[in-house]
């Protein structure tokens, strides 16, 4: 004799919990799906490399005297504040969007391990704009050195402080995407976010003088102060009564961005309701 047991439709519907490159999956459908992604790197691409070409163009100086790597030719900081700014602006989106159309209620409920979705998105979000801002760095070099060139002012990739600049160009756009990211956790609106983003990126340095050292520590501990000391390819002066930063510092300044910033988005997602 058998008898027939009953399965609870949970028990029926159940899966297997998502594995982390299937949310890394998903997270990069949902970005490459939009049809603003397309546009909005295209067109930041657009501008960054435009002002390189134009401040290169603008740069008379150039090729009066022996050649030498120019970085705020290369990397001007027209260019270097849209990459900041839409980057941070794209990061912040990711999150956003979902809290406003309410997709993150669905997305929690078929994966409850909510910091592991944060972490993909980060992921994704990381390895976009780390590849977006590596073309344009590098492009923004070779289009700044074709005008240069012209000049007999070029000089090769190998020269020295143009690696660290092109380095520290390129990652200065998933910094501020993980930024971004991580603010639009904190605060779930939209304006609130984009609006904090662009205070702490790009408004928040100008409030501070390297005149003081509590000034000048506040503002070296800034993201765009910490790119404009790794572009330079000269030393501070040590007669100026200011205090500067140091190499060392700015790339810490790098490092820890990004790294608070998904660590606390981590932290609040899994601590307060959606």
């Amino acid at each position: 004799m058998t008898t027939l047991t009953s399965v609870p439709p949970a028990a029926r519907t159940a899966g297997p919990p998502a594995r982390f490159r299937d949310l890394l999956a998903a997270e990069w459908i949902k970005i490459r799906s939009l049809r603003s992604t397309p546009w909005t790197l295209a067109l930041t691409a657009l501008f960054v490399l435009g002002s390189a070409a134009v401040a290169t163009l603008a740069d008379h100086a150039a090729g009066s005297g022996p050649a030498d790597f120019r970085p705020f030719d290369a990397y001007p900081q027209a260019g270097a504040w849209t990459l900041m700014l839409v980057a941070g602006s794209a990061g912040a989106l990711t999150v956003v969007s979902e809290y406003g159309s309410g997709l993150i209620r669905t997305t929690t409920v078929a994966v409850p391990a909510r910091g592991s979705v944060v972490l993909a998105k980060a992921a994704v979000v990381t390895a976009l704009w780390t590849a977006v801002g590596a073309a344009v760095a590098t492009g923004s070099f070779l289009v700044s050195q074709a005008v240069l060139y012209g000049r007999h002012a070029g000089v090769p990739l190998t020269h020295p402080g143009v690696l660290r600049a092109l380095v520290a160009s390129a990652l200065l756009a998933p910094v501020c995407a993980l930024v971004g990211l991580g603010l639009g956790v904190l605060l779930r609106h939209a304006a609130a976010t984009m609006v904090t983003s662009v205070f702490i990126l790009l408004m928040a340095p100008t409030m501070f003088s390297d005149g003081a050292r509590w000034s000048a520590d506040i503002k070296h501990a800034t993201v765009s102060a910490a790119w404009r000391r790794l572009v330079e390819s000269w030393e501070p002066d040590p007669a100026s009564l200011g205090y500067s930063a140091t190499v060392p510092g700015s790339w810490t300044v790098y490092v820890l961005w990004p790294l608070v910033s998904v660590a606390l988005a981590v932290l609040v997602v899994r601590r307060r309701d959606v």
